[in-house]
């Protein structure tokens, strides 16, 4: 296993950036010279650098008590006001902050004057319904300008945004709204999803009825957007219309200064025990880490680039970089209502023609998708503007690294492949376009100022071309400030494995470079027959193979072995019959040689001790409405269980048709 990753980048190409590039890139070298000869004062250096700080800190890092970290505690800032006000006041009241297309094709530019504008009414309609300062507010909305609106407004006056993502059902909703006590629900009648309507008024509904009388909800108001137009259930009283709300508000807001560490949003992520856990993030570390990534890893010229991350709100990328990280830097960026594959599989290509995109920033789950569907649909879209490409979510295989860049980028865009967590709040490892010679299927480096190591299970650095299990050995200042309400939890979770530095899951391998391979988190790792496998890398494999699309592989309990390999593939429909993918009855005997011609392959590539056991040929994978695999599923079907909860599918039958395939 040890050689496994060198012998994939033995096989990859590498692209140092063009001269052109560096000669205007934000980023360079010396950064990397400046943090690593004191991390605090380098943040501090760009906390005010990057941001207006009402009253200056004088104390850039507390670690008296760690793992509980202060970063600048004794500055105040407001978040909103970074994000808005003081580019206005700087004279760029006209440029616009925000494109917004609607999935049917309705759209919607805001200037920053015009979205600072929207805030401030906002904000006043907060402090009308009793919101102040650390209250908290459920957010539960499609990716409408209203999303960013209500964020913001909550951060103006000192709140804390609970924003929770709109394919949850009411049950998971009420479970985050009563753990936080949220006062307040912004939500809206529905929002456009695959060619319909999806309601969310009525989940929000649900919600706040579980239970009956005997168990009321902390919730006073419920404010609802109109842009479904579906019919809805109102509670007079409870209900506001958003729109006649912000019409009777009072125009002008002053932002008034919070401390740094003032909490700005709680954001839940599944927990092993079922209950999930509330990261809480603060403000004045949070937003300096936000600003200071998008900035340097997308190469930010605010003037020129329109900036386009494809994140929902609801999940931590559509927090750091599409709400705080791109606004706080004044840039010009793109938000997009619905699916990939709506009402078209060309729809992202239409919008960047349309807008002139230049930084796309995507998950690889969506770019193997792409691949699936073939070149000709992006290659029919004029995708010139283009010049750099970022990926984030998961680790990318090489393959898909490489033709997002010549495919998507012309073969000459740099592809940044970021490592980052809920937890860490912003991108913790990246290579810096301008700076770093790339390899596909790598994260790379460390960030300037964050400090990360790989451990064996003793605790002790592995070498190069090694693997273990990743943790950050410094505080650094978008760090989480804890689990909301539950310090100890907070404590066990991730700093007990390793005391005094930071461990959440995730396994990585350095090759022989030092640089990181991420292999995805340690529960998708195997043990099989003694040896760790990551479910990643074999992932990669298959994905590489000429005649598979897509793959997830997952650990299944073996009597023999412990755990064995099973490998669910996507493969192009000419590889096992004529319309296979799209649903027709595909050759059997193909099926069962290109299963064979499969597990060889992986035993050629990683060795025979990575042979999936089992492979099976399938139309789809089940994915969240996020485009995240959802292996729990699949490890249900290949232990031969029921299938588990399957709400938050994108497509709930797909589990049906897979079940049905396997048995």
């Amino acid at each position: 296993m040890t050689g496994s990753i060198d012998n994939l980048l033995h096989e990859t190409r590498r692209f140092a950036p063009s001269e052109e590039f560096q000669a205007n890139a934000v980023a360079h070298a010396e950064l990397y010279e400046r943090a690593s000869a004191d991390r605090p004062a380098f943040w501090g250096e760009q906390a005010q650098a990057l941001l207006h700080w009402h009253t200056p800190f004088t104390k850039t890092l507390n670690w008296s008590n760690p793992p509980f970290a202060q970063w600048f505690e004794d500055g105040e800032l407001n978040v909103a006001y970074n994000c808005l006000d003081r580019h206005v006041e700087a004279g760029n009241g006209d440029r616009i902050a925000l494109n917004w297309e609607g999935e049917p094709g309705d759209s919607a530019t805001f200037t920053y004057a015009e979205l600072t504008a929207d805030v401030k009414k906002a904000a006043n309609v907060l402090l009308s319904l009793g919101i102040g300062q650390g209250d908290r507010v459920a957010i539960y909305l499609p990716m409408i300008p209203e999303a960013v609106i209500s964020m913001l407004a909550v951060a103006r006056i000192g709140a804390v945004h609970s924003v929770v993502f709109g394919g949850f059902s009411a049950e998971s909703l009420r479970a985050r709204i009563d753990d936080a006590s949220a006062k307040l629900v912004i939500t809206a009648d529905g929002g456009w999803r695959k060619g319909k309507v999806s309601a969310l008024k009525p989940a929000v509904d649900a919600s706040l009825t579980i239970g009956g009388d005997e168990n009321p909800s902390t919730v006073e108001h419920v404010l609802v957007v109109k842009r479904g137009n579906n019919d809805i259930d109102w509670h007079e009283g409870r209900d506001l219309w958003w729109h006649e709300q912000i019409a009777a508000a009072e125009t002008e807001h002053e932002a008034q200064p919070f401390p740094a560490e003032n909490p700005l949003f709680i954001l839940y992520t599944s927990g092993t025990t079922g209950k999930p856990k509330g990261i809480l993030h603060t403000s004045g570390g949070y937003l300096t880490q936000a600003a200071f990534t998008h900035l340097n890893v997308f190469d930010l010229h605010p003037e020129t680039d329109v900036y386009w991350s494809t994140a929902d709100v609801g999940w931590i990328t559509g927090h750091t970089y599409v709400v705080y990280g791109p606004l706080a830097n004044g840039a010009t960026q793109v938000i997009y209502e619905g699916t990939p594959d709506s009402p078209h599989t060309g729809r992202w290509w239409e919008i960047i023609e349309k807008y002139g995109v230049t930084i796309l920033y995507a998950a690889p789950t969506a770019i193997r998708t792409f691949m699936k569907l073939g070149r000709h649909i992006p290659d029919a879209f004029d995708l010139t503007s283009l010049r750099l490409l970022g990926s984030v979510g998961e680790p990318i295989n090489p393959e898909a690294w490489i033709w997002y860049r010549d495919v998507i980028g012309a073969a000459k865009t740099p592809v940044v492949d970021t490592w980052w967590q809920t937890e860490t709040g912003g991108m913790m490892i990246s290579a810096l376009p301008g700076v770093t010679t790339l390899k596909p299927g790598s994260a790379q480096v460390a960030l300037p100022g964050i400090h990360i190591e790989v451990l064996d299970e003793q605790g002790t650095p592995v070498g190069k071309n090694s693997g273990g299990l990743l943790v950050v050995s410094e505080p650094w200042p978008a760090m989480l400030r804890g689990i909301w309400g539950d310090p100890d939890r907070f404590v066990e979770t991730y700093w007990s494995t390793f005391p005094g530095k930071y461990f959440a899951g995730d396994g990585a391998r350095l090759d022989r470079d030092g640089d990181f391979w991420l292999l995805g988190r340690v529960d998708d790792v195997m043990n099989v027959s003694g040896h760790r496998l990551s479910t990643a890398e074999i992932e990669s494999s298959l994905v590489s193979h000429p005649k598979v699309a897509e793959a997830a592989v997952v650990g299944a309990t073996d009597e023999t072995t412990g755990q064995a390999v099973v490998a669910f593939v996507i493969v192009r429909s000419e590889d096992v019959g004529d319309g296979a993918a799209a649903g027709a009855e595909p050759d059997a005997a193909a099926i069962d040689a290109l299963a064979s011609e499969l597990r060889a392959h992986v035993a050629t590539q990683i060795g025979a001790i990575a042979r999936p056991k089992k492979v099976f040929i399938v139309a789809e994978l089940p994915k969240t409405r996020s485009g995240k695999i959802m292996r729990r599923l699949l490890r249900d079907v290949a232990e031969g269980r029921d299938v588990g909860d399957t709400t938050t599918l994108a497509d709930t039958q797909v589990m049906k048709v897979i079940s049905g395939t396997v048995r």
